[in-house]
């Protein structure tokens, strides 16, 4: 099991900036396969972004693209979203899951076997 822990959330105004980090343990972080996720009040959680074991290849949702950009540093065992001109729908508890089989990224939440516990993203607008 992959200990996952957030941080960097917090509450900016609209069109402002925040980056996200995500520290993993295990000398096998640097193989997995790592994703972000969200979830809105009241909403089913949703697919963010996701990167492969070598920084290499990126996966994104549509509503993102252009804004937020994820990546890793594999020396620290961390993964990072970097998240940019931030809307009021982008409000939610942001996730980072790890998938302990090297492949591409993935966009599905069962593909994902360890999950953090989540770090709170307020856009005031």
């Amino acid at each position: 099991q992959v200990h996952l822990v957030e941080s960097g959330g917090g509450l900016v105004q609209a069109g402002g900036s925040l980056r996200l980090s995500c520290a993993g343990t295990g000398r096998a972080f640097r193989f997995y396969t790592m994703g972000w996720f969200r979830q809105a009040p009241g909403k089913e959680r949703q697919f963010v972004a996701s990167i492969n074991w070598s920084g290499g290849s990126t996966l994104y949702v549509d509503s993102v693209k252009g804004r937020f950009t994820i990546s890793r540093d594999n020396a620290k065992n961390t993964v990072y979203l970097q998240m940019n001109s931030l809307k009021s729908e982008d409000t939610a508890v942001y996730y980072c899951a790890a998938n302990r089989t090297p492949g591409p990224p993935k966009e599905r939440g069962d593909d994902y076997d360890d999950w953090g516990q989540g770090t709170q993203v307020t856009v005031s607008s």
